[in-house]
């Protein structure tokens, strides 16, 4: 027992206990049976070892934190895992959860397919073929990306080219009941033409064949990308504060 919280089980009692919200409706994958806790209007969740060591929280920041110390200090988590919260202060974490990567991103989603993008009919659908191509594009441009070329997380690739040349890349990496882009780059010497904004579109066009939202995730410091995703229709979001434990 995790002080006053009540544990329970099971992707559909997590998807009740949040409301169903968009950001649930991603992470927990349609087959995840997660160990769940319920505390002060707050969800703490934990997935299964197979999907990664991964926990997260929807709700109110304190009492997330304070589920997670005492799985801590239990032994139900531990060092190096990553941990999805409500936004939060590095101040709230002292003395609380011992934590050694910080970091502040958004959750952004769309209930409609987007408006119209110039050049959006250049984005395809990537195949094996593309994999040389689509490795020295994320090198050079997107270097730290979260979803990497062979990350087995994505489900398809998209791309546009210029000629022979792949010039901007994009991964569909949907999961559970919502569309997901990541891993959005354009070559440095394409930049400000338009290119993000049309793989943009076009991916989430595509998505949206098969999902009623699409999301997608940025740092909270890309100030310029989270303006862009919001002209394009993603005008939903939910501040989010990952870290990895000590």
């Amino acid at each position: 027992m995790i002080g006053s919280a009540r544990a329970v089980h099971g992707r559909a009692a997590v998807l009740a206990a949040t409301g169903h919200h968009p950001y649930a409706r991603h992470v927990l994958g349609r087959d995840d049976e997660p160990r769940a806790w319920l505390r002060d209007g707050t969800t703490a969740w934990l997935l299964p070892a197979e999907r990664g060591p991964a926990g997260g929280a929807f709700g109110a920041p304190g009492p997330a934190v304070d589920l997670f110390a005492a799985l801590l200090a239990e032994g139900v988590v531990r060092a190096g895992q990553w941990l999805h919260l409500p936004r939060l202060d590095p101040a709230d974490l002292a003395g609380r959860l011992p934590v050694v990567q910080h970091n502040d991103w958004d959750f952004l989603w769309a209930t409609a397919p987007p408006p119209h993008q110039p050049g959006e009919e250049r984005v395809v659908r990537l195949t094996r073929a593309d994999l040389p191509a689509l490795t020295a594009l994320v090198d050079e441009a997107y270097p730290g990306s979260t979803s990497p070329p062979g990350d087995p997380r994505v489900v398809d690739w998209y791309g546009i080219r210029a000629g022979d040349r792949l010039v901007a890349a994009g991964a569909d990496r949907s999961q559970g009941e919502i569309g997901f882009l990541a891993g959005l780059t354009v070559a440095p010497t394409e930049r400000g033409r338009g290119l993000g904004a049309a793989l943009t579109v076009g991916m989430a066009r595509a998505l949206f064949a098969r999902y009623d939202h699409v999301a997608l995730g940025v740092y909270t410091h890309n100030v310029g990308a989270l303006r862009l995703y919001r002209r394009l229709g993603f005008t939903h979001s939910l501040a989010r504060s990952s870290v990895r434990l000590h």
